[in-house]
């Protein structure tokens, strides 16, 4: 069964997005030649879940509480902000219909 995240903007699941990410991620610019879609999905995902939890803010407003929560998300992998920040944005972004 989905995930339903209540006041997402576009009234997407994770499930929902996971896939979209998964055909799409290859198409970014911070993709590197190493990584594969397992390395970005949990910055796909905590930039998703992160624009469900602050709806109507904007990325620059919550940019350092979001570096600081990437420590403590349940989901991280291993990469820094700085590694994966672009992609969580993309998350973000299209989550908060951004993009």
């Amino acid at each position: 069964m989905a995930e339903k995240r209540p006041g997402s903007v576009l009234g997407l699941d994770w499930t929902t997005e996971e896939a979209y990410w998964r055909t799409n991620y290859s198409t970014r610019p911070y993709i590197g030649t190493n990584r594969d879609f397992d390395y970005w999905a949990p910055a796909y995902r905590y930039g998703y879940d992160s624009g469900v939890k602050y709806p109507g803010r904007k990325w620059d407003e919550v940019e350092n509480d979001l570096r600081t929560g990437w420590e403590r998300f349940e989901h991280r992998s291993k990469s820094t902000w700085e590694q994966i920040k672009d992609a969580a944005r993309d998350g973000w972004d299209r989550v908060t219909g951004n993009r």
